[in-house]
């Protein structure tokens, strides 16, 4: 609903009389929502959008369009976008019946056409969106996303939704031996790389604990965290019996990832931050 004034001129005889102002409220029959399922997000995720157009007035509207930014932003002369739409995902309900024939041009911007909303009735479009390399993915870190609902006998209507950066560890770990072919009685290596692509450091509190259970068991062991020496039981637990090793929780630390920007096309590349557990032993 937007409010609207007018006010008239009577001229005669070289003089101008203005009248009263009257004031007037012009009601929007289409009104809209956008709104994401998650409120955060990571490199590489899928975020579900829907967008909600309910029609209040007594006539159909016909052949409407919806023209989604996918988060486009200014990066220096260019723009960058940090959404890709899932090819195939749209659903479209009216009145809560799933439709078919709305008309999807990709982009960017994508463009959802051919949309119909019934008289008092309702239209919903579910749809997703992959989170690309021009996220930016640093804690506190936004994505905006913008989409405008046009067609003949409304007025514009435009929705938003803004989702933000996940602020956390994200970590993955991998498992290397040395040598794959070891005689009877001969030493084997094991060598865990912990990496963590999110933007904050896993700490103490986080109680990040690597198990594992060596077969063939090794007896003895030695173990080395980022190089340096550890000790059981105050860093690890391990039983030559079973040849199950555990570190103490709490224990492993792992720092944040780095994040850079390239200048010319605005790509983010992630370095993970590593901390490397080895455990060898006799087998």
């Amino acid at each position: 609903m937007s409010t609207f004034y007018n006010q008239a001129t009577l001229s005669y005889n070289d003089n101008v009389i203005n009248s009263n102002v009257v004031t007037g409220e012009l009601v929007e029959v289409l009104s809209a929502a956008k709104t994401s399922l998650t409120e955060d997000y990571r490199v590489g995720d899928r975020v579900t959008y829907t967008i909600s157009i309910v029609n209040s007035g007594t006539a159909a509207l016909n052949g409407l369009t919806v023209t989604d930014d996918l988060g486009t932003y200014p990066f220096g002369i260019r723009t960058l976008t940090p959404l890709t739409y899932a090819t195939g995902s749209v659903k479209y309900f009216q009145n809560g019946v799933l439709q078919t024939g709305v008309g999807v041009n990709e982009g960017p911007p994508l463009v959802f056409s051919g949309i119909n909303v019934p008289a008092g009735g309702n239209v919903v479009l579910v749809y997703e969106a992959l989170v690309n390399s021009y996220a930016p993915p640093s804690a506190g870190s936004t994505i905006t996303n913008n989409a405008v609902i046009t067609g003949a006998g409304i007025t514009e209507v435009r929705v938003t939704d803004t989702i933000t950066a996940a602020s956390g560890a994200s970590l993955i770990i991998s498992k290397s031996m040395c040598p794959e072919s070891v005689v009877e009685n001969g030493q084997l290596v094991y060598t865990f790389v912990i990496q963590n692509t999110g933007n904050t450091a896993a700490v103490t509190t986080d109680n990040v604990q690597v198990t594992d259970q060596f077969n063939p068991i090794l007896n003895p062991i030695t173990v080395t965290y980022n190089a340096q020496p550890w000790t059981a039981p105050a860093n690890y637990t391990y039983s030559d019996e079973t040849g199950l090793f555990q570190t103490v929780p709490g224990q492993i630390t792992v720092p944040s990832a780095s994040y850079v920007q390239d200048d010319e096309t605005g790509q983010w590349t992630v370095t993970p931050g590593v901390s490397v557990l080895k455990v060898s032993g006799i087998v």
